[in-house]
């Protein structure tokens, strides 16, 4: 269904303006016209559906389910679930805003947030065909693995406290405001219009804090996505020193692309000569933590939960960068 924003872009760029997609101009237009109305149809659909879901059923039982099990439980069922939905970074945030909402711990939602982006069954399909499924099945252990250890991390820290307090207001209920959202969560306690009243009403606050962000996101990552050509990353990464690993991963950031979109990225990169974790840490970053994403999440929380989320990841990335540089060959 999301291949329509594809083919809507398309049409504005080649059909209406005229442009050839060899030029940077229109590649630049093109992803910021794809991403800006997928992204903002993705906000609207699940923002409302989240918010009809919370107002007809008991979502809390969710919560519950995930308290029953151990919290490594919960980090693997974030980091899981993350990797079956097919969504690129700024996709994912709004079922970051629809966890957060429903009071699912940070720790499991930035689980799914950190993986989402990174691991999508298109993605596994190309990655496996171009580069064997045996490196394949690596990056899906690795993606899973940051995912679960940047969860764990993130509660130990208790990071829930440097949300916008907006959402911090859904995750520190009292357990007496906790008994009045069961009570108001129950099935058919809303008839079907006050469930939509409900659900419009969520949908405009929030859609009315984020929707501009959006723009000014993807902005940036348009520009740089059409304008930074390929030969300057390859011969700026080195020839496999140690030092060029992180530069990688700094160098990604700013790039944002999704999972599917980069991988012929890493094969054109890999084929150059580019080290095979030179080339995992770049792409990484930038699939999961693009300069886009930062932008929209400064929107949901503070400068010190973005700037501890932005070491994880640096670490993360980092690591995998050396491991897969020593130990694999492609």
């Amino acid at each position: 269904m999301l291949k329509i924003f594809t083919l809507l872009a398309d049409w504005i760029v080649v059909e209406v303006m005229n442009l050839s997609m060899t030029e940077n101009l229109a590649q630049s237009l093109h992803f910021f016209i794809e991403d800006t109305t997928k992204i903002l149809f993705l906000l609207v659909v699940m923002i409302y559906a989240i918010a009809a879901i919370r107002a007809s059923l008991n979502l809390e039982s969710v919560r519950d389910y995930l308290k029953k099990r151990s919290k490594l439980g919960g980090y693997i069922f974030g980091a899981i679930f993350g990797a079956v939905t097919p969504f690129c970074s700024c996709s994912s945030i709004p079922l970051f805003l629809g966890f957060t909402t429903a009071r699912i711990p940070i720790g499991i939602t930035m689980a799914f947030l950190i993986t989402s982006p990174m691991i999508n069954e298109v993605a596994i399909i190309i990655l496996g065909s171009l580069l064997g499924w045996k490196f394949t099945l690596a990056y899906i252990s690795v993606g899973i693995s940051i995912g679960i250890s940047a969860g764990f991390i993130l509660d130990s820290l208790k990071a829930e406290r440097y949300l916008k307090p907006f959402l911090l207001k859904n995750l520190t209920a009292t357990t007496t405001e906790d008994q009045i959202v069961r009570t108001m969560e129950k099935p058919n306690k809303f008839s079907l219009k006050e469930r939509h009243q409900y659900a419009w009403a969520e949908l405009k606050d929030i859609l009315g804090r984020v929707w501009k962000w959006v723009f000014i996101g993807v902005g940036a990552g348009a520009v740089l996505h059409g304008y930074v050509p390929e030969a300057w990353v390859t011969s700026t990464l080195g020839d496999g020193q140690w030092w060029s690993v992180p530069i990688a991963v700094l160098l990604g950031i700013p790039l944002y692309s999704n999972a599917t979109g980069m991988i012929p990225v890493m094969e054109s990169l890999l084929f150059k000569g580019l080290p095979v974790g030179t080339t995992l840490a770049f792409s990484m970053s930038t699939i999961a933590a693009s300069f886009p994403e930062f932008i929209l999440l400064k929107q949901v929380m503070e400068w010190k939960l973005l700037v501890i989320l932005f070491i994880i990841l640096l670490i993360a990335f980092t690591m995998v960068g050396w491991f897969f540089n020593i130990f694999w060959a492609v």
